[in-house]
C-alpha cells in the first residue's frame, strides 16, 4: 500500500456556499427521496455524504428526513414509534429551556427580545464587521463572565415523555387540511406529495400560510430554493421577484438549516450573507435582518481570544446591548484594549440548546459529586484495576466530569470502572447513541476479560444482576430503557457512563446534561478520530479542547495488524502493515462497475472460503448512497446475490438485511421479517419493529451495504470498504479511520482511487465547524495567572 501523497488539490466544497440560482424561473420537480433535502456540497464527515458518482448531491446518513413529520395520520397513542418519543422528548427539554432563558436577566434570547429595531441592529451588526465601530461602543460592555457557583441549584428537569400518555385519536394533520394543502401545491406545480408534511408543519392555516408566502414551502424537508421559487411564481405571478422579503426570509433560514445537516450551530455573518448573495439574494443584509425581526434567527457576538489572554475574558451573549455597567467592562475601557468579536447568525433551536449544555456541564463541573462509597474503597478499586483503568476510577471519584479517550481496546476501562461502581453500590449505566455500540459494550461488560469478542450486529449480549446494564441514549432519555426517573425528573442513577461521545450532537447532549441529577458523575468516552455527530456540534471536541475537567487517555493500543494499520491512519499515515493471517487485503479496481462486481465476489464468496467469515457477518461500507458504486448499487447486487427475490414488500422480501432510521440521525440494523396491512415487520436488536406502509420508502433501506456514518458504533467480523474512482470527493482522514476500523478480524480494500487515499490520509482533515460551545465553556475554565 503506497503512503506517497500527491500534492494538495483546492477543497472547494464548502456547507453552505453555494451556486446562485435565478428566482423565479425553476419548475418544481419532484424532489428524490431523501436526496433533495441533501446539502450542495457536504463535507467528508458531515451529517451528509455524498452520492460517489452525482456531483454536488449528497445524502445524509439517515433516511428518516423524508418521514419526518409526514403521514396523514390515523395511528393511535399506543402506536408512537420510538422516533416520535424521542422527538416528543426534545420539544419538551426545548419547552423547559425555552422558559428559564425568559426568566434570566439579561438581552438574550429571542429576535422580540433585540434591543432597538432589527434595523438599528443589522447597523450595528455591520458597524462592527467593517471595522467603523469598536465592539464595546456599538454593543456596551460585554455579559460578565459566568462564575461558578458554590453549590449546586436543582432545576427543574424535562418530564419523562411516555408514548401512552399521548392523546388519543389520530396523530398528525386532520384530513381536510391535507386536501387543502395538496390543491394549493397542485395549483403551485409543486408534487402533491408533499401536502402531509406541509400540513403537519404549517398547522390548521397551511393553506393561507402558504397563499401569503409560497416560500414557506422551503420548510419542507427535501424542497430547494429553485424549487420553492417555481412554487411562489406559479402563485404569485408577476409579484414574484428575487428582492422579495419573503424570499429573502426563508433563503436565510433554510442556509442556517443546511448548515446544521453539515454539523454548525451557527454561521458568521461575513459567510452567511455571501452565501445569500450567491443564492440570488440582492440585499442580504435586508434578509438576515428580516430573519432576525421575525424571531427565525438569532445573532450574537462572540468576543474572541487573543494570544496570552486570559480564559475569562472571552464572552458571549445575544447582539443588541448590555446595560454598560459591571466591573470587567470598566477594568476593559481602563485598559484601552478592544477585543475582537465575531457574529454569529443562528436557529434558536440549537443556540439554546449549546448554551443548556454549557449550563449542564458547568453544574457537573463546579459541583462536588455524591459521595458514594469512601475515598479508600474507591482506592481500592483503582488498585484493583490496571494502567489507564486505573486513572479512569481516580478521576471519576472525585469529579462530576471526565473524559476518556482510546480506540476499541480502551472499551475495557470504563467496563472495569462500571464494574467498580456497581461493586461500590453506586447505580451505574452505560448508554450508547445506538444498538450496535450498546450491544457490543454490553458483551463487554458480561466478560471482564478485556478479550471478550464483540457481538454482531443485532446480537443482545446476555445480561445478569451482577453487573451493570448497556442502554442507548434514546431509550434512557425517552424511559424505554435504564433506570427510569426520580420524583424530581432526573435520570435515578449515579453514575453515567457515554460511549461512542463524537457521536453526540448539541441536542442530545443537552437532553442528557440536564436529566442527570445533582451530584452525578458523567463520563464522556470515545475516540476523538472518528467521523463526528449527524446533528449539529461536535460536542465531545469541544469539551477535549476546553481543558475543562480531567482527561484520561488510554495507553492500551488495539492489538494486531488492523490495529497497527488504523492507529497510523489517526495520526496522519498510512503505512504497510504485516498481515500474515490476510488481516488486510487491498484489491485494486479500474471503474466502479468492476468494484460492484469484486465486493459480491469478496462478500459472497472469497471471505467465507479464505476468512472463515460468513457473509451474513460481512459489511460493505461505501462514502455514499449514490453514484454506480453507493449504497444502492451495491445493495441491489448484493440482494440479487444473497437473497433473491421480486421485493413484493415495497421492494424487501423476507430474509433482506436492512438499515431502519426511525429519526433523523438514528440507525437501526436488522433483517425483514414480513409484511401485512400494518406494515413491514423488522427485526432490528432483538426487537420486532413495525414500520408503517407510508413510511418504508423514506426509513427503510437495504443495510448489506452502508455509509461509514451508519456504521458507527458498530464491528463487525469482516469489513469490505468500497472506493470507486469518484468517492475521491468524500475521502477525508477521519472517513477512512471510521471505516477502516469497523473491521475486528478482517478489512479488504476495493480500491479505485490510486493516490488520493494517502493524500487523503496525510492532508485532508475533518472540516472545522462553527460552534459556539467553546466560547460558553471558556469562562469555566480555571484562570491560571
Amino acid at each position: 500500500m503506497s503512503t506517497e501523497p500527491e500534492p494538495a488539490s483546492k477543497d472547494t466544497t464548502d456547507a453552505v456556499d453555494t451556486g446562485p440560482d435565478t428566482p423565479g424561473t425553476a419548475e418544481v420537480p419532484a424532489p428524490d427521496t431523501p436526496d433533495a433535502a441533501e446539502l450542495d456540497a457536504a463535507e467528508p464527515g458531515s451529517a451528509a455524504e455524498p452520492d460517489a458518482a452525482e456531483p454536488g448531491a449528497t445524502e445524509p446518513d439517515t433516511t428518516a428526513e423524508s418521514a419526518a413529520g409526514s403521514g396523514d395520520g390515523g395511528e393511535a397513542a399506543a402506536q408512537v414509534s420510538e422516533g416520535e418519543a424521542e422527538l416528543a422528548a426534545q420539544r419538551v427539554e426545548r419547552e423547559r429551556i425555552e422558559r428559564r432563558k425568559a426568566g434570566k436577566q439579561g438581552p438574550i434570547d429571542a429576535g422580540g427580545k433585540l434591543s432597538g429595531t432589527a434595523a438599528d441592529l443589522l447597523a450595528a451588526v455591520r458597524a462592527v464587521e467593517s471595522g467603523e465601530k469598536p465592539a464595546a461602543a456599538v454593543f456596551g460592555a460585554p455579559e460578565p463572565a459566568r462564575r461558578p457557583a458554590p453549590e449546586p441549584v436543582r432545576r427543574p428537569r424535562p418530564a419523562h415523555p411516555e408514548p401512552a400518555a399521548a392523546p388519543a385519536g389520530p396523530v398528525g394533520p386532520a384530513p381536510e387540511t391535507v386536501r387543502s394543502v395538496r390543491d394549493v401545491l397542485a395549483e403551485g406545480g409543486a408534487p402533491e406529495s408533499l401536502a402531509p408534511q406541509t400540513a403537519a408543519l404549517l398547522g390548521e392555516g397551511a393553506e393561507e400560510a402558504l397563499r401569503a408566502d409560497p416560500w414557506q414551502l422551503l420548510r419542507v424537508g427535501g424542497v430547494r430554493p429553485e424549487q420553492a421559487d417555481g412554487f411562489a411564481r406559479a402563485l404569485l405571478g408577476a409579484q414574484c421577484g428575487p428582492d422579495d422579503e419573503r424570499r429573502g426570509r426563508a433563503v436565510t433560514v433554510w442556509l442556517l438549516e443546511q448548515a446544521a445537516l453539515a454539523g454548525h450551530t451557527a454561521l458568521e455573518l461575513p459567510r452567511l450573507t455571501a452565501t445569500l448573495v450567491q443564492r440570488g439574494v440582492p440585499d442580504p443584509d435586508a434578509a438576515v435582518q428580516g430573519a432576525l425581526a421575525e424571531g427565525e434567527a438569532l445573532a450574537f457576538q462572540d468576543a474572541l481570544d487573543e494570544p496570552g489572554a486570559r480564559p475569562e475574558r472571552a464572552a458571549s451573549g445575544a447582539v443588541g446591548g448590555t446595560d454598560g455597567g459591571g466591573a470587567e467592562g470598566e477594568s476593559a475601557e481602563g485598559e484601552g484594549e478592544e477585543r475582537p468579536v465575531r457574529v454569529l447568525i443562528g436557529l434558536e433551536r440549537y443556540a439554546l440548546a449549546e448554551e443548556s449544555l454549557a449550563d449542564g456541564l458547568a453544574r457537573l463541573v463546579n459541583s462536588p459529586p455524591k459521595q458514594d462509597g469512601s475515598t479508600p474503597d474507591w482506592e481500592r478499586a483503582a488498585a484493583s484495576a490496571q494502567g489507564s483503568a486505573a486513572e479512569l476510577i481516580r478521576a471519576v471519584a472525585g469529579h462530576g466530569l471526565v473524559l476518556h479517550t482510546g480506540g476499541e481496546a480502551s472499551l475495557a476501562e470504563p467496563a472495569a470502572l462500571l464494574r467498580a461502581a456497581h461493586s461500590l453500590g453506586l447505580r451505574a449505566w452505560a448508554a450508547a447513541p445506538g444498538p450496535l455500540g450498546r450491544d457490543r459494550f454490553a458483551a463487554l461488560l458480561g466478560d471482564p476479560s478485556s478479550d471478550s469478542p464483540s457481538p454482531g450486529p443485532g446480537q443482545a449480549a446476555p445480561a445478569t444482576a451482577a453487573v451493570p446494564a448497556a442502554v442507548t441514549v434514546t431509550g434512557l432519555l425517552t424511559g424505554a430503557e435504564g433506570p427510569g426517573r426520580d420524583a424530581d425528573g432526573a435520570l435515578d442513577l449515579d453514575l453515567l457512563v457515554v460511549l461512542d461521545a463524537p457521536q453526540l450532537d448539541v441536542e442530545a447532549g443537552a437532553l442528557l446534561a440536564e436529566s442527570l441529577p445533582d451530584g452525578a458523575r458523567l463520563v464522556l468516552t470515545g475516540d476523538p478520530a472518528v467521523l463526528w455527530s449527524v446533528g449539529p456540534g461536535r460536542v465531545f471536541a469541544d469539551l477535549l479542547a476546553a481543558r475543562l475537567c480531567p482527561q484520561v487517555a488510554s495507553r492500551r493500543p488495539d492489538p494486531g495488524p488492523l490495529g497497527e494499520l488504523v492507529s497510523g491512519i489517526g495520526i496522519g499515515e498510512l503505512g504497510q502493515v504485516e498481515a500474515p493471517g490476510k488481516e488486510v487485503v487491498i484489491v485494486p479496481v479500474r471503474d466502479a462497475g468492476e468494484a460492484v462486481h469484486r465486493t459480491v465476489q469478496l462478500v459472497a464468496d472469497s471471505v467465507p472460503r479464505a476468512i472463515g467469515v460468513p457473509a451474513e457477518q460481512t459489511q460493505v461500507i461505501t462514502p455514499g448512497h449514490g453514484g454506480a458504486a453507493g449504497t444502492r448499487a451495491l445493495n441491489a447486487a448484493l440482494k440479487e446475490r444473497l437473497n433473491p427475490g421480486p421485493g413484493r414488500f415495497g421492494g424487501f422480501d423476507p430474509g433482506d438485511r436492512v438499515v431502519h432510521s426511525p429519526a433523523p440521525g438514528r440507525v437501526l440494523p436488522g433483517r425483514v421479517v414480513g409484511a401485512d396491512a400494518d406494515g413491514l415487520h423488522l427485526s432490528c436488536a432483538g426487537e420486532t419493529v413495525v414500520v408503517p406502509q407510508d413510511r418504508v420508502e423514506g426509513s427503510v433501506r437495504h443495510g448489506w451495504a452502508l455509509t461509514a456514518h451508519q456504521a458507527l458504533g458498530g464491528r463487525w467480523p469482516a469489513v469490505v470498504v468500497v472506493l470507486p474512482g469518484d468517492a475521491v470527493p468524500a475521502l477525508s482522514r477521519p472517513w477512512i479511520y471510521t471505516a477502516f476500523g469497523r473491521a475486528a478480524r478482517h478489512l479488504s480494500v476495493v480500491h479505485g482511487v490510486e493516490q488520493a487515499l494517502p493524500r487523503a490520509v496525510s492532508e485532508i482533515p475533518a472540516k472545522p465547524r462553527t460552534t459556539r460551545l467553546p466560547v460558553l465553556l471558556t469562562p469555566q475554565v480555571p484562570a491560571t495567572d
